[in-house]
């Protein structure tokens, strides 16, 4: 398959991309429109990039908003009571068929690399084992990284450690926390260095659900960083959240910079979710609730964007469109300044895969996989600007995803 007529960011003049097989064959400037075989794809002049990141979401919770009961205050903890009613009711086969569905959405809006937290703080671990298996049933569609979440804490849920454990044994590809929601800051700071012990031992990749909570005095950030300093372990490890950021004074939050880039950690920020959550013990002047993506984006730190959850205790909408989330965040972050629109998809392909750590199996270059998107404008501005979408998913060489623009008939 050849694609024509393709602009590639960072590149001028139009390209022609070969694909053989499975893999980028060729990446070609393209001075002249030649004939568009039968099988070949024509970009039109617009953007074709790596396919969009979802790396942050509860595929254990999608679909569950109402059930039993709506999150009336539209908190984070009213959420976690809302879940914790709701797993009561989760099977293995609900688990399986609600996730399916919502790849099923990321699918169709260009995504093919997605980060999932799935709750361990079950004894029975039924949706991790439900997920374990949509892993593997959907490989076709998506490459899917399982974190081990402990919704409930590490330290203050029973056999909390265990569970994690186990988990890992069972498949999960990341280790995750919530220390914030421990019981004690003690405890809080006992559940990081186990969950770094244990990502250690086992290889595994670290993303925390780290200080998601208006709390200026919740500064788990500055433990999570170091460990991932001292361990040497900056590049595979997330901090996901730290919206506690948001309301840090400016003094501590120069020193905390200088420790978080020497760390080399990735951030993960889920703007219209905690836009929602957060600021909610505020009257006014009221709270964003963000963390600081501009300027730790500015300090040369990675960050990106992601969903964390579509129609589910603590957030009631979504539809698995990045993009919704990109020009959200962009708007939520100050961040509509023309530099900053110029390499906006960076959020959601390049940052994110970075923080998925995708090395080599991510990224337009040959010899890489075949795994691309046509989108329907020519650069990062446009695609923002016009609420672009992705027209041609293809996944292994093979069109995965195709959509046709709504027409308009002017009278």
């Amino acid at each position: 398959m050849i694609i024509h007529n393709a602009r590639l960011r960072g590149r001028d003049g139009l390209h022609r991309i070969t694909l053989d097989g499975e893999r980028i064959a060729a990446i070609d400037a393209q001075h002249a429109l030649p004939p568009i075989a039968e099988g070949d794809l024509n970009a039109a002049g617009n953007l074709v990039v790596p396919p969009f990141v979802e790396p942050h979401i509860h595929l254990d919770a999608t679909l569950t908003a109402g059930e039993p009961a709506w999150n009336m205050s539209g908190t984070l903890f009213e959420g976690i009571e809302r879940w914790a009613e709701r797993k009561a009711l989760v099977t293995h086969e609900d688990t399986k068929t609600r996730a399916k569905k919502t790849i099923d959405m990321l699918v169709d809006h260009g995504i093919q690399h997605v980060r999932t937290h799935v709750d361990v703080t079950d004894p029975t671990l039924a949706a991790l084992k439900a997920m374990l298996e949509v892993r593997e049933e959907t490989r076709h569609l998506i490459d899917l990284q399982i974190v081990a979440f402990p919704q409930e804490g590490i330290e203050s849920y029973a056999n909390g450690r265990a569970l994690m454990e186990q988990a890992v044994e069972l498949g999960a590809d990341v280790v995750g926390g919530i220390p914030h929601f421990e019981n004690t800051r003690d405890q809080g700071v006992s559940s990081i260095k186990f969950l770094m012990d244990l990502a250690e031992r086992s290889g595994c990749l670290v993303d925390v659900h780290c200080d998601e909570t208006d709390d200026p005095q919740s500064r788990f950030l500055e433990v999570l960083a170091e460990e991932a300093r001292v361990r040497g372990m900056g590049a595979r490890v997330t901090a996901s959240h730290t919206v506690a950021m948001g309301s840090y004074d400016n003094a501590y939050c120069s020193k905390l910079f200088r420790l978080l880039k020497m760390s080399g950690i990735s951030f993960i920020s889920c703007p219209t979710e905690s836009i929602h959550l957060q600021g909610r013990f505020d009257t006014y002047p009221k709270r964003r609730g963000l963390t600081r993506v501009a300027e730790i984006d500015r300090a040369g730190m990675n960050v990106c964007f992601g969903q964390d959850s579509i129609v589910d205790p603590w957030y009631p909408l979504g539809n698995g469109n990045i993009l919704r989330i990109l020009e959200a965040g962009l708007h939520i972050c100050h961040m509509l300044g023309y530099e900053d629109l110029k390499r906006s998809l960076d959020l959601i392909t390049d940052n994110s895969a970075r923080a998925l750590n995708l090395g080599e199996g991510y990224g337009l270059e040959v010899g890489r996989p075949a795994n691309l998107l046509i989108l329907s404008a020519p650069d990062d501005y446009e695609m923002v600007r016009s609420q672009g979408h992705a027209l041609v998913s293809v996944r292994h060489g093979k069109v995965l995803m195709r959509r046709t623009p709504a027409q308009i008939e002017r009278a």
